[in-house]
């Protein structure tokens, strides 16, 4: 189905619409390949970025889109309507390019934006360690300053595009305590970087996840994001707006699973007429669709308050909270209504249904988000 979308003007709906033609041109098409096999697609982002879609939420001065947030998101979920794992590494990409756009100096700005926002250059996000994933505050990857900068020892963990990233936003600890953590632009040909074999995941087969080993590379200085220090800070910062990102994702991917279940029920004919005319699977089909589009309003609330200046900490755990949730009984429901065809790799929806499942764990498992919400209520 082809979402009908308010779009703040023209420019927005011309975008939308050149997205559907390479989405349904360059990822559909080879989506299923990929992801069978298990094979990244090489090329595919290189294509997404001369497309200009790799930069949407940045200003035009750097090479961005300088689209609202809630444009750039609707753009996001058309993509995941197609492929996740392609539209989950979009949003981290946009993610690791945050920590330069909004703490970098305008020297480091000027110098990485560009090639980040063009796609010349691929980033991944990594701040997760094997023994510290929602405590943040616990990790142990050590950056010392050494006379040519800084000298980084230590793993990390669960690192979306490792090994195959131009760059990475990495966090690592300078001092002791909370504000103890700093940011680094590490490059992914760094000497005494290496990565382990991509992680055997339930889902998102086609783009790896990786681990990755630090063992005394340096950094030169002029890679520090912010001040020492500061990284938890901007981790923090820049996961309040890759949150609305998986928010999007999985409202497209949930929406992609409700559009398969939506046309099996059309064709599919049980006691004389289609299953989608009993009521016991309409009004399943209903649910669905109510929570799809309850998906989508909640993350357009949070990133029009993202765009207006105002504060979407808060909502952007909302959005990330109840999209993915959304997203996860969407999913589920799509395979009952195929019934043992859903169950079956003939039709899609087994692949959407995990691939939900890791939309409530990553970027702040849906436990944290609930964390999050409480203590605002609590202020």
């Amino acid at each position: 189905m082809t979402v009908d979308r308010l779009l703040p003007d023209q420019d927005a709906k011309d975008l939308i619409e050149l997205t559907r033609e390479i989405a349904d041109k360059e990822l559909a098409r080879r989506v299923d390949e990929h992801e069978r096999a298990e094979t990244y697609p090489e090329g595919l982002f290189a294509t997404l970025g001369s497309a200009g879609l790799l930069g949407l939420a940045y200003p035009e001065e750097y090479g961005g889109g300088g689209q609202p947030y809630e444009v750039y998101l609707q753009v996001l979920e058309e993509l995941a309507m197609r492929w996740a794992a392609v539209a989950v590494a979009t949003s981290v990409h946009t993610l690791a390019c945050f920590p330069v756009f909004a703490y970098g100096t305008q020297e480091q700005r000027d110098r990485w934006l560009p090639d980040m926002l063009a796609g010349h250059l691929i980033g991944g996000y990594s701040l997760s360690e094997p023994q510290a994933g929602s405590d943040a505050g616990a990790l142990a990857c050590k950056a010392e300053r050494v006379e040519a900068g800084y000298r980084i020892t230590g793993n990390k963990a669960w690192i979306t595009h490792g090994g195959i990233a131009d760059f990475y936003a990495l966090f690592a600890r300078t001092g002791t305590g909370s504000r103890g953590v700093s940011c680094f632009l590490a490059p992914g040909t760094a000497s005494g970087l290496t990565f382990g074999r991509p992680e055997e995941k339930m889902g998102l087969h086609a783009v790896p996840t990786t681990s990755a080993h630090w063992d005394g590379a340096v950094l030169s200085a002029d890679r520090l994001i912010g001040e020492e220090g500061q990284g938890l800070q901007i981790a923090f910062s820049a996961l309040d707006s890759g949150r609305l990102g998986i928010a999007a994702c999985a409202t497209g991917l949930a929406q992609a699973a409700l559009d398969e279940a939506v046309s099996y029920a059309k064709e599919r004919q049980t006691f004389g007429k289609k299953i989608i005319d009993h009521q016991g699977v309409g009004f399943l089909l209903a649910d669905m669709a109510a929570a799809v589009d309850s998906a989508r309003a909640t993350y357009l609330d949070a990133a029009r308050r993202r765009d207006a200046g105002l504060g979407y900490s808060r909502q952007a755990s909302v959005a990330k909270l109840v999209a993915t949730d959304a997203a996860m009984k969407v999913t589920t429901d799509a395979v009952q209504v195929l019934g043992g065809y859903g169950y079956t790799r003939e039709f899609r929806v087994e692949r959407y249904m995990r691939e939900a499942k890791i939309m409530q764990i990553f970027e702040g498992t849906n436990q944290i988000q609930r964390l999050v919400i409480s203590r605002h209520l609590a202020k």
